[in-house]
């Protein structure tokens, strides 16, 4: 429930703004998120909580928001990350993915990351590169592999990831979550530790998603694809969110060259 405190201070959490860590007089601190809906996130964090996830837990939701407890860490990105943390990212995935869990109106079936953001229309209003047109055309003819659909969070990055002292506390910020294809946030997080680093840092999650699931990645190649096209046209519009990470050495064609060489790979293994 809300504290019967009042709150002393409020610190801006994502680029000085929502969610908000807020301390109240009595001491205590929550993290208020004032950007709903919320139905999907509370969904998302009971079912994380009833199997262990490492996950924030629901406090309370009023029409204030969404009141969640602290978790301890930081968000930020390392310029180079140590195996172990990539290794560690891929076993987290697989713990959110060991949940089958059918559809809800809460939690729906979700067919690519970051669902709510239509990347097809950005790439229609800015242009889009031969190589994401044909990648669009290759994901056009083939049917979504089947899978039982498990628990998604359906923006596994490492923005979303709390670690404290070199362990993963928490995945944070669920408000993407649903069910589906394991692929869908393997594949996002594959792409996203590649646009961080590049070279082998995909496969190190995947080997970490495979020692804790028992069982190898499915479907690899169609996922890296679908999440190459969940990536801005030029992946420059992402810098500041990368910096507000902590990368702020970073350049739109390092992430660009990047993001299509990885594509590039994907495609030829379809």
């Amino acid at each position: 429930m809300w504290p019967e405190s009042e709150v002393v201070s409020r610190e801006g959490l994502r680029e000085g703004g929502s969610p908000w860590l807020l301390t109240f007089a009595d001491g205590r601190q929550a993290v208020l998120n004032d950007r709903g809906p919320f139905e999907t996130e509370v969904a998302a964090l009971q079912v994380a909580a009833e199997h262990g996830v490492p996950a924030p837990r629901v406090l309370d939701v009023s029409d204030k928001g969404l009141l969640l407890s602290v978790v301890h860490g930081i968000s930020k990105i390392p310029q180079t990350p140590p195996p172990a943390r990539l290794h560690a990212l891929g076993a987290a995935a697989a713990t959110i993915h060991a949940v089958e869990l059918a559809p809800t109106r809460d939690l729906p079936v979700r067919h690519r990351p970051i669902e709510g953001e239509d990347f097809e229309a950005w790439r229609a209003r800015e242009g889009a590169s031969p190589l994401l047109l044909e990648a669009e055309q290759a994901v056009r003819e083939r049917p979504a592999p089947p899978h039982p659909t498990v628990l998604l969070h359906g923006d596994l990055w490492q923005g979303n990831t709390m670690w404290h002292d070199g362990e993963l506390s928490a995945v944070i910020d669920w408000d993407c979550a649903g069910v589906g294809h394991p692929g869908v946030d393997i594949g996002e997080l594959r792409c996203e530790v590649n646009l961080m680093y590049g070279g082998e840092a995909a496969d190190l999650v995947v080997a970490g998603w495979e020692e804790a699931a028992g069982r190898p990645a499915p479907d690899l190649a169609y996922w890296d694809v679908v999440a190459s096209l969940s990536t801005p046209p030029d992946v420059s519009a992402w810098l500041a969110v990368a910096a507000d990470q902590g990368r702020t050495d970073l350049d739109g064609p390092t992430l660009n060259a990047r993001r299509d060489e990885f594509l590039k790979a994907a495609l030829n293994r379809l």
